[in-house]
């Protein structure tokens, strides 16, 4: 189960990015984290903005409401997504979402 943590507006949970994928999509649930794979390789920030702008639109969020708190060199990110509840997330989680071709 992905351990997700409530704070003053925000949650806080890991993500484990698999960069240089076919496609953009959620994979499920690995160690605890969101294992998330994108198509942006990891070079110049490009993953990272994937990862945002994905993160943005799955939840119903601006892009200025995602953050990476932590790990922006790592394929294992502590990201924060401010108005947003934990109860939200795990619902839209747990939902089954769609992918994005990019």
């Amino acid at each position: 189960m992905v351990e997700l943590r409530e704070a003053s507006g925000c949650v806080e949970f890991r993500v484990r990015v698999v960069p240089r994928a076919s496609r953009t999509e959620i994979l499920g649930e690995m160690d605890g984290a969101v294992k998330l794979r994108v198509s942006s390789p990891p070079v110049d920030g490009a993953a990272n903005a994937e990862v945002v702008k994905f993160l943005a639109k799955t939840f119903g969020v601006p892009r200025s409401a995602v953050g990476i708190v932590s790990g922006e060199t790592s394929r294992t990110k502590l990201l924060r997504i401010t108005g947003v509840t934990a109860a939200f997330l795990r619902e839209r989680l747990s939902g089954g979402q769609p992918s994005q071709h990019s």
